[in-house]
């Protein structure tokens, strides 16, 4: 592998792509999909690139070879998929930023932007409603969510799951007593309610106590917590997400739900269909959300903006009758494009990351 010195600091032109071994996201040649068409891209222009996978064991061992070769690291690794737990893979990102290393994304940007709380800092703003909440304790949860469901159809949010796994459509299941309810009044823990769980669409009718014990769950735990979040009814319209690389919007998907019952899932795997459109196809979506990055950045916690992230928006109705969007979800730890390498976002992803290596040493590297 050539090495170069410039300015004193060495380059390798290389980027290491990391991955675990195992999960449903592999095909049957180990990696994910979208994996080696990004690995493929970089050394078309003219860079090394290498697939590592992680291990707990081998922690130490990976971040000497990975320092000793690489310039940068892209992370390909859905956190639900790490041996043991996230925590020593997100420790090994940690050192290698530290060390110098270009990360993509970095713990940092995943905890900013892909943790469901995000919605709740950025709740002071246009982008979410203001009484979007998020519960850290159990105790917290059973005492405050009563009183947020008395206000109408409520969404709680995991915040480690995937294709809306642990997100749950709540709604109190007579429509008469839901009418009849005063808001602001705490629900009774017998009081019945009709769940609707995004991974399929299931639902359940259960009683309020019960279902609370049961997302109990999702907040104990590393990382725990439950965002609450009001029902939009629009969401059978479809969801709106952008997909983007860097700051680059390079695509928006409408994901309209499978129609019927209380579906509200805007998942593949729940039946619903997708059409992608180009962004000019959303014009007005776009150019809100570029205006609103700097206060997202600002709201998150900097404008470390990840390599390859989605931002998913479904359809509200103005005060004057006009269409606006309000943002559900933010997602970057592991964002997958299988569905659509034959856009080229392969090699959108490679220029991004090259050209951010070439931005942090701010020398020319040579061919």
């Amino acid at each position: 592998m050539t090495v170069y010195f410039l300015k004193g600091v060495q380059v390798h032109k290389a980027i290491v792509v990391f991955e675990v071994e195992g999960g449903l996201d592999k095909s049957l040649d180990g990696h994910r999909r979208d994996t080696m068409p990004i690995v493929h891209a970089i050394r078309d222009a003219g860079w090394g690139a290498e697939v590592v996978f992680f291990r707990p064991e081998w922690a130490q061992e990976l971040f000497t070879y990975v320092t000793a070769n690489f310039d940068a690291y892209i992370s390909r690794v859905n956190p639900g998929h790490v041996p043991g737990g996230e925590g020593d893979y997100l420790d090994l990102l940690t050192r290698l930023s530290a060390a110098g290393l270009v990360g993509m994304s970095t713990p940092a940007e995943m905890m900013a932007y892909g943790a469901k709380d995000a919605l709740v800092k950025l709740n002071g703003t246009e982008l979410v409603p203001a009484d979007t909440a998020a519960y850290y304790a159990v105790e917290a949860f059973h005492h405050y969510f009563p009183v947020s469901l008395s206000y109408g159809e409520r969404v709680l949010k995991q915040n480690r799951g995937s294709t809306g796994a642990g997100i749950w459509r709540v709604q109190i299941a007579d429509k008469n007593l839901a009418a009849a309810v005063r808001p602001g009044t705490a629900l009774p823990p017998d009081t019945m309610i009709k769940a609707t769980e995004a991974v399929d669409n299931h639902t359940e009718i259960r009683e309020l106590g019960d279902f609370m014990d049961f997302c109990d769950q999702y907040i104990v735990g590393d990382n725990g917590m439950l965002v609450d979040m009001r029902f939009m009814p629009r969401i059978v319209e479809g969801e709106i997400r952008i997909l983007l690389v860097g700051p680059h919007p390079v695509f928006v998907v409408h994901k309209k739900p499978a129609e019927g019952g209380d579906n509200f899932s805007a998942t593949l795997f729940s039946g619903a269909k997708y059409t992608y459109d180009k962004p000019e196809m959303w014009r007005e979506l776009v150019d809100m959300f570029a205006q609103a990055r700097p206060v997202i950045a600002q709201k998150l916690g900097g404008d470390g903006i990840p390599l390859i992230w989605t931002a998913d928006f479904m359809l509200d109705t103005a005060p004057d009758g006009s269409d606006a969007y309000v943002l559900g979800e933010i997602n970057c730890s592991c964002v997958g494009f299988t569905s659509e390498l034959d856009m080229g976002i392969q090699e959108l992803v490679a220029a991004e990351a090259i050209g951010r290596v070439m931005e942090r040493f701010a020398v020319e590297i040579p061919a």
